[in-house]
């Protein structure tokens, strides 16, 4: 089988921050969202407003491609992690495309309308999954179509009144239909505490700086650290920031909505099924309760190290690293927060420590930042190897 081929994608600058039509104090993201506003000069205030439902997110940068003709559903059925014969329209589901060994190539979020399914995918990997979906066409009964800049999205914690069109609605936390959930019970997974909610309104470019300007009355524009913030607290994985080149379904306890472990007959299927039924995923995603006394939040890809005794400052530079920092952000409630990829078996009351050591030509002298973190445990130890044991819970409400 063709393995899929990773195509650099330069997306362009949104209006919003770049150009006449820019808004008033926005500041560019980090990382891959930099072709979106961070915030526009009240990043508080406007994670309060996103949160109760009053405020909407640019993320135009981000990929959509399209695919319409009678066997839309049936290709994406052949290469996909999810289950989509049969199922109804609207469809608001995502799944994963894997390699042979079952680690995550490209990730999508689908909403289906009954007549063109839209692909949502993280910024840059669109031209990678065009290509990969023309390769795989075939003799199938589609129209595949990159319509990234040609459509951009909003982003909402609920619904915004005059905002019509396809909408994906975010099925996490929830456990989808053949879907699985390593959490012991609803009430421990801090997207249930955090009442998450989430929607990507689907809209043509040209008519975003017209939508923004006429939000609804008491509606305001967020920016990417505020939509950040809300979905670090809420454990839910993203590409690109917390999964790296190894990363299977089972670390991220994303077999609750993006995988159907009752379908076969896709790449990676035999790693899916081998390790949950049989075997333990090499590591686990974790929240993190970064301690707010010092200044500031850590640097993404910090090593995560378990804290020895006696805060020794030297044992601390030296010990053996478990993980990496994937996500942080500064919650409008909860303060810092972050999440971090580490080795299953750690002990989940383990305080840990985020170390960040100095950049390269520093000097010498220069010590290591380390900031204290609490786990939230979003993976726990004892995920897979679930034969013979009580199958998941399938009480967790779906959205």
């Amino acid at each position: 089988m063709l393995d899929v081929t990773h195509i650099e994608y330069t997306p362009a600058t949104s209006p919003l921050l770049s150009g006449p039509d820019a808004i008033h104090g926005a500041v560019a993201a980090d990382s891959v969202d930099h072709y979106v506003a961070g915030h526009y000069g009240q990043p508080a205030q406007e994670q309060r407003a996103l949160a109760h439902g009053q405020a909407v997110v640019d993320l135009s940068h981000y990929g959509v491609v399209t695919i319409t003709g009678a066997d839309r559903l049936s290709l994406l059925q052949t290469l996909t992690t999810q289950q989509l014969l049969g199922m109804a329209a609207p469809i608001n589901t995502e799944a994963l495309f894997l390699d042979l060994k079952g680690r995550i190539e490209i990730a999508v979020k689908i909403h289906d309308d009954g007549e063109t399914a839209y692909l949502i995918t993280e910024p840059t990997m669109n031209a990678t999954l065009l290509d990969w979906l023309t390769r795989m066409q075939f003799a199938a009964r589609v129209d595949i179509t990159d319509r990234t800049g040609e459509l951009a999205l909003l982003g909402a914690t609920d619904e915004v009144p005059g905002l019509e069109g396809p909408m994906w609605i975010d099925p996490w936390p929830g456990v989808s239909p053949g879907g699985y959930a390593y959490t012991d019970t609803p009430e421990n997974h801090p997207a249930v505490d955090e009442d998450y909610s989430w929607r990507l309104y689907i809209l043509a470019a040209d008519t975003l700086v017209d939508t923004v300007q006429n939000l609804p009355a008491g509606f305001r524009l967020a920016g990417t650290m505020a939509s950040e913030a809300l979905r670090i607290a809420a454990g839910r994985p993203r590409q690109l920031f917390d999964t790296d080149e190894r990363s299977i379904p089972h670390e991220l306890d994303w077999l609750r909505t993006a995988v159907h472990l009752e379908k076969g007959c896709y790449k990676g299927q035999e790693t899916v099924a081998r390790v949950h039924n049989l075997g333990h995923p090499p590591r686990r995603l974790v929240g993190l309760l970064i301690d707010g006394s010092v200044h500031g939040v850590p640097e993404v890809g910090a090593d995560i190290i378990v804290r020895p005794e006696g805060d020794d400052q030297a044992a601390m530079a030296s010990a053996r690293s478990i993980g990496t920092l994937k996500s942080v952000g500064m919650h409008h409630e909860m303060g810092a927060v972050g999440t971090a990829i580490i080795r299953r078996n750690t002990d989940p009351e383990a305080e840990l420590i985020i170390r960040e050591m100095p950049p390269e030509g520093a000097d010498t002298d220069e010590e290591p930042n380390f900031t204290a973190a609490a786990q939230q445990i979003l993976t726990p130890p004892t995920a897979g190897k679930v034969v013979g044991r009580v199958q998941g819970l399938s009480n967790l409400r779906r959205r």
